[in-house]
């Protein structure tokens, strides 16, 4: 796990929320300089420090509110570090825990060098990074439907379906007719129905996301299909996940190591983590 070792003059550490966020800044000899729970605006953080910003690093954990913060702090060139949440041990540990405790702790770390990172995603691709993860959540929403359509399929003791469901040429429109029961023929027809808007919303998405990449990197995207086995969407995958390879300081560090031996397993998922 890499940890910020920069030197500053003041250290700020944020523990933030959707509507506040409480700022802690230390100096560079681990005095308390500021403290105070603040609204999540970027006006009221930016006026709260003000004062430290000749010499200052923001760091924040990693939460789902952390973005336009990290926009914020690029915008008027203040260093920030976003903080790996499964590795603040000292946050997560500790019996007491406030917002005042986790944002003292996190200007701690900064400046004892003790801060662990996670990557901070580029503004410019990270909403389409964003929409492939929800292009994913609707497959695998799509995925249940089918699956129930076949398990209730089971429970009758109906015959195999000739071909599968995920397709959906191989879905007809009297697919529900092989159930007599009123109640199971509506519930599949629900099914069917919802799996064919699921259907028309991911070919919508993926063809937005293919067209990104093609303007976002063409070469590496198109490297990506040039290999055997990796079609449009796990070069999707590839591409919008690692983003920058060269932030892994080795193989092991890639998502791909998840598929190790079992001894090693665990620590190149710890590793792995770093995709944030």
């Amino acid at each position: 796990m890499r940890r910020y070792t920069g030197q500053h003059r003041f250290y700020a550490g944020v523990d933030l929320h959707a509507r506040s966020l409480f700022t802690h800044v230390l100096d560079d000899r681990g005095q308390t300089v500021f403290e105070r729970d603040l609204p999540a605006s970027p006006a009221a953080f930016l006026d709260a420090v003000r004062p430290f910003r000749d010499g200052l690093v923001v760091g924040a954990e990693c939460m789902f509110a952390w973005y336009w913060l990290a926009d914020l702090c690029e915008d008027h060139a203040i260093p920030f570090v976003l903080g790996h949440a499964l590795y603040m041990k000292a946050i997560h540990g500790g019996k007491a825990k406030t917002d005042r405790i986790d944002a003292g702790k996190l200007a701690a770390m900064l400046r004892g060098g003790m801060f662990p990172m996670a990557y901070v995603y580029p503004r410019a691709k990270r909403q389409t990074r964003d929409l492939l993860r929800r292009r994913s959540f609707f497959v695998r929403q799509r995925a249940q439907f089918i699956a129930h359509i076949q398990n209730t399929n089971s429970q009758f003791n109906l015959p195999l379906f000739p071909k599968k469901l995920t397709y959906a040429g191989n879905r007809s429109a009297d697919l529900a007719d092989r159930f007599t029961d009123p109640s199971t023929k509506l519930s599949v027809t629900g099914d069917l129905n919802l799996i064919a808007a699921y259907d028309e919303q991911i070919a919508a998405l993926e063809r937005h996301l293919i067209r990104h990449a093609k303007i976002d990197d063409p070469v590496t995207f198109g490297l990506l299909r040039s290999v055997p086995g990796i079609g449009p969407i796990l070069g999707l995958v590839l591409l919008y996940e690692i983003d920058q390879i060269g932030r892994f300081p080795e193989a092991g560090w890639s998502a791909a190591t998840t598929r190790a031996p079992a001894r090693r397993r665990g620590a190149a998922a710890r590793r792995s983590a770093t995709l944030t």
